[in-house]
């Protein structure tokens, strides 16, 4: 989720070169290859797959690799056994942490990830240990061209979003879970851009830390975002 997810806040890689390319639209066929797994091949009765292949798209991932994943997902097309996992922790600072991601090999990449948080100044934490700081959020990114803040809140809340939030130069609408498909259509049909559609954590709370904690988080960040199996990286730092 854009200023909480870190992998969301890559929008720059976009024009990055082909290595971190490879690495994101990678990153983006296991999401798409789950998602189409759980609820089928369809967009139209899969809602997080159209989610997820609509951002993929915003990075310019190709159709073909696109389609790939999702024929992997249905079983058309022979591919690794992929699971989720899900992991709470602690960052610099004591920052609450969840990451997310998908692999296949379990073992592997939880040993993996625990090295780069003792690495970074993190630990590992028990199930439902942080977990309770975030609740579950829709959330869409657009721009807001020429309307203003007050005026993009007023639709967003009229479409059925929960909240608006300016985030640099873009605004950040979300929305309950199941109400995020309703709320894309609405504001599409006001003829609002929509730039990346997401779920993910959403802190109910953020924590400021100091300079160094922050400089620290973002080093964290970083190297988990290096990992092939992380997806996203959710914190209640405040940015």
């Amino acid at each position: 989720m854009s200023g909480h997810s870190h992998f969301k806040t890559i929008q720059a890689t976009k024009n990055a070169n082909d290595a971190k390319k490879g690495k994101i639209f990678s990153k983006f066929g296991r999401l798409i290859t789950i998602a189409a797994k759980e609820g089928g091949g369809d967009m139209g009765s899969n809602i997080k797959l159209k989610a997820v292949v609509e951002q993929a798209r915003g990075f310019n991932m190709p159709k073909e690799n696109i389609e790939r994943a999702i024929k992997k997902g249905t079983g058309e097309l022979a591919g690794e056994i992929l699971e989720e996992f899900s992991i709470e922790g602690f960052g610099p600072g004591g920052i609450a942490l969840i990451i997310e991601g998908i692999t296949d090999n379990k073992n592997r990449s939880l040993g993996e990830i625990k090295i780069i948080l003792n690495q970074k100044g993190g630990k590992m934490a028990g199930e439902g240990a942080v977990r309770w700081m975030f609740e579950r959020k829709g959330s869409l990114t657009i721009t807001s061209g020429q309307k203003s803040k007050e005026e993009l809140e007023m639709i967003a809340i009229e479409a059925g979003a929960d909240d608006i939030r300016q985030e640099g130069g873009t605004i950040a609408v979300y929305t309950k879970p199941e109400d995020l498909e309703t709320v894309k259509k609405a504001l599409e049909e006001r003829g609002l851009a929509i730039e990346n559609v997401s779920l993910g954590w959403m802190p109910k709370e953020e924590v400021i830390v100091g300079e160094k904690e922050k400089t620290n988080a973002k080093e964290l960040f970083e190297a988990l975002d290096e990992n092939d199996a992380v997806q996203d990286i959710y914190s209640n730092l405040k940015s």
